[in-house]
């Protein structure tokens, strides 16, 4: 089990590495390909009308002139020990993990997300508990009653569930009971000041996620459970005299959980990664609404600091889901 652990540990770090190699390359060496020159990337840090001394100033500091591969390293050197960067007069130091400084505000990058992340885990945290277990116990009942009413109406909710985009379900979740009832809060509240409001605030925007993905939960176990339920060793279960509920609990949906394992290990590690629609539709000043504000400022920095963090959380999911899978299941420990 440990040496699985190890190997699973190194693949990821060695899988990070090539994240962000791949993603430092598509901010700096796609825009040289492309035509951009180092002068027009120093003047995003200047603004208008920079003049020349400016521009020098800004790419001898950035080594902006330097090879691709040089400039690759202070950025990894950067985010494990921190970088220093000379203003003139004066010397400023990033601490690590550092992604540099935004174009336009000048403001630290690394701050500005662990601000946003407490948002964006509360997010992701309460909507997959909520879509997790709504959508496993629909699917299992589905299941064990196929065909029935039951069966066909809530697998038509999730087939309406999974057509919907989030931008309608989102709107229409705010509209009817934030501003037409005023049932749930309008601003986010963080959860150390006040719980009760933390929760009423984020409701809405559980309810629409969860309504989106627990469709996708509820299907996948309602097939894994029929596929489960007709096999040999439940029958033998059952000839032993079990009870249903242990026949079922036990050895179906055990058996059946490894796919819902492995999309729900992707999924919460995207949205750990910033719900973009859904933090712009409920104004939650998380991490997918600081990537869509750098985006519309041209902020490259945030950028990519939001790009590699998103790799980072889906990276550790499947990290964690590899393991989850070892401990359900002995025989992948030799895989």
């Amino acid at each position: 089990m440990i040496s699985y652990i190890l190997r699973r540990t190194l693949a990821a770090v060695i899988l990070l590495l090539v994240v962000t190699a791949v993603t430092f390359a598509i901010f700096f060496l796609l825009p040289r390909m492309a035509g951009q020159t180092a002068d027009q990337l120093a003047q995003q840090y200047l603004g208008k009308s920079p003049t020349k001394a400016d521009i020098v100033a800004v790419k001898q500091n950035l080594g902006l002139d330097d090879p691709v591969y040089l400039q690759y390293w202070h950025f990894i050197k950067g985010i494990v020990a921190g970088a220093t960067y000379d203003l003139g007069p004066t010397t400023t130091h990033c601490s690590a993990p550092c992604f540099g400084y935004s174009f336009r505000t000048h403001v630290e990058v690394w701050p500005q997300l662990t601000s946003r992340i407490p948002v964006t885990l509360s997010l992701a945290v309460g909507a997959a508990v909520m879509w997790l277990v709504s959508g496993v116990v629909i699917g299992v009942i589905s299941a064990l009653k196929p065909g029935s009413f039951f069966d066909r109406t809530f697998m038509g909710v999730a087939l309406a569930g999974v057509s919907l985009p989030m931008f309608f379900t989102g709107q229409l979740a705010l509209f009817l009971f934030t501003f037409q009832w005023p049932i749930f809060g309008r601003t986010y509240v963080p959860f150390t000041e006040n719980p009760a409001q933390w929760a009423n605030t984020l409701i809405p925007a559980w309810c629409s996620l969860a309504l989106l993905y627990s469709a996708i939960y509820a299907r996948l176990t309602r097939s894994g459970m029929l596929e489960t339920m007709s096999e040999d060793f439940i029958r033998t279960a059952r000839a032993k005299g079990l009870r249903e509920r242990k026949v079922v609990a036990r050895h179906g949906l055990r058996a059946a959980l490894t796919p819902i394992i492995t999309v729900f290990g992707m999924d919460l590690g995207l949205l750990l990664g910033g719900a973009v629609i859904t933090e712009k539709v409920f104004s939650l000043p998380g991490i997918g609404q600081y990537a869509v504000q750098g985006i519309t400022d041209n902020d490259l920095p945030p950028i990519l600091g939001v790009t590699l963090l998103a790799a980072f959380f889906v990276v550790i999911a499947n990290l964690v889901v590899d393991l989850l899978y070892a401990a359900a299941d002995p025989r992948v420990r030799l895989s």
